[in-house]
């Protein structure tokens, strides 16, 4: 077992390798929690030596960390087709699809995600699993109907042979908003066979904004392990 130190260096390892995809004169999406923090640093130091890029933040925290840092940022209303995200992940299955969320930016991330031209996901070898679902998977919904809707998660759910609780995040008493306002279901739905399908059902559902399936846009991932980095879905800088 790695204690949170060793946890921390991993993070920072694999933030630093995907420095190697960053070329001058990039448009770069900068995503949101601790892996990508560690990114948006050294990214920024980088910066400080001459590097010219600009950033677009995935949520109001990492804007404020790359302004804090000098890192150019600009919006996707300004910059609507972008080089390149990097951005962390909660779990990676073998074909590249991810949970994400844990952070609270899932529309956010999926919307920079989707404006750009390749996706690397930056992780330690923990967020590694076979088939997703340990992580319990994010659902960004409106507060507006929330029982009915929470009610039709469950419905699909059921549907397609998976079950678990649908829990609120921050809780009744004071739920968490995300950037757009909005509140998070975190559904523990364990080994989740078939995400493509679940993906597919949930954007069907009114009062759900986006969910943390994030499936087709990862380009490659960064894996830092304790004595090495892999890069998937081959060894070896694909850049």
């Amino acid at each position: 077992m790695l204690d949170k130190a060793d946890e921390e260096e991993l993070r920072r390892r694999a933030a630093g390798a995907a420095l190697s995809a960053v070329e001058p004169g990039m448009k770069l999406g900068l995503g949101t929690g601790r892996t990508a923090e560690h990114f948006v640093r050294l990214l920024a130091a980088r910066v400080r030596d001459g590097l010219d890029v600009l950033g677009v933040a995935t949520s109001e925290r990492t804007a404020s960390l790359a302004e804090a840092e000098g890192v150019r940022l600009a919006s996707l209303e300004d910059e609507p087709a972008l080089d390149l995200t990097i951005d962390g992940a909660d779990e990676v299955d073998p074909s590249l699809r991810l949970i994400k969320g844990g952070g609270g930016a899932l529309l956010r991330e999926k919307i920079v995600a989707a404006a750009s031209a390749r996706m690397i996901v930056i992780v330690d070898a923990a967020k590694l699993v076979s088939v997703l679902g340990a992580f319990p998977l994010p659902i960004e919904v409106v507060p507006f109907g929330l029982a009915a809707t929470k009610r039709a998660i469950g419905g699909l759910a059921t549907g397609l042979g998976i079950s678990g609780p649908l829990t609120l995040r921050g809780g009744d008493a004071r739920p968490f908003l995300t950037d757009g306002g909005h509140h998070i279901l975190d559904a523990s739905f364990g080994r989740i066979v078939d995400p493509d399908q679940l993906a597919d059902g949930l954007a069907r559902i009114p009062g759900v904004v986006e969910h943390g399936l994030f499936i087709g846009l990862a380009s490659a991932a960064i894996v830092a392990h304790p004595k090495e980095i892999k890069w998937l879905p081959s060894e070896g800088d694909p850049f």
